[in-house]
């Protein structure tokens, strides 16, 4: 491990870490998750209608889920109209239900190396926040089945940041505003597998926002939404910042 002694006046003392694909391996549950919830709608899977939503729900990972399920059924893309929204939290609540039987039976586990990165920038004097698109009931089972409860001192979901997820910055300003890590948004960190990670980091002015290739998407979408770097995995992330500030 690289010693934790710093030598420099700004230190990115701020790391904003999303949790599925980029610290935490789900092994493909949230679209598993999806299908349970839309058949429950009546999409059939196998059907136009299930590919459709299903490409839709591929290209927005990180967003709030609540979101793509309005988009989906309430919205824009959707069926609209009167009782779109009820389907939409229904479809919410069946996705989030999904996820988490899949998340008690065993389902999910640490990126390689992904606690001990942490645990390192944790060492360092940094303070790291992880974030997610799902509803808190949902990232609490995930902390709660990896352990990681006490493993950061601030977890933020949509919810926390006043209801908008990714793309929108609110969850990476919210852990700027609440933990007052650092003076500037700029020496935050932002780390992520989406396009949606690298749009928010990039808003929210973030100094660094990192794309890592364990999860959704690949090097050129993670670029082409703003990334400053792509890493294999969050383990590489200690020695980019430790770089960075040299």
């Amino acid at each position: 491990m690289t010693s934790a002694t710093r030598h420099t006046d700004t230190p990115f003392d701020l790391v904003v870490l999303d949790m599925a694909g980029t610290t935490v391996a789900d092994g493909g549950l949230v679209e598993q998750a999806f299908s349970a919830a839309a058949q429950r709608l009546g999409v059939r899977p196998g059907s136009d209608e299930h590919a459709r939503q299903l490409a839709y729900v591929r290209a927005t990972m990180g967003e709030s889920k609540i979101s793509v399920f309005r988009h989906l059924f309430a919205g824009e893309g959707g069926e609209g109209g009167e009782g779109g929204e009820d389907k939409a939290q229904r479809a919410n609540v069946a996705f989030e239900e999904a996820y988490g039987e899949r998340v008690d039976g065993g389902r999910i586990s640490p990126i390689p190396g992904a606690r001990e990165a942490i645990e390192r920038l944790t060492a360092e004097g940094r303070t790291v926040v992880l974030t997610t698109g799902f509803a808190r009931t949902t990232q609490d089972a995930i902390l709660t089945a990896l352990g990681w409860q006490d493993l950061v001192p601030l977890t933020l979901c949509p919810a926390d940041a006043g209801g908008r997820g990714r793309p929108f910055p609110d969850m990476v300003l919210t852990a700027f505003l609440r933990t007052g890590a650092v003076a500037d948004v700029q020496r935050t960190v932002v780390a992520g597998d989406t396009s949606y990670d690298m749009l928010s980091g990039v808003r929210s002015g973030a100094g660094i926002v990192a794309g890592v290739l364990t999860g959704a998407h690949e090097k050129d979408q993670l670029t082409r939404h703003g990334a400053t770097h792509v890493l294999g995995s969050v383990a590489e992330l200690p020695d980019l910042i430790a770089r960075a500030e040299a």
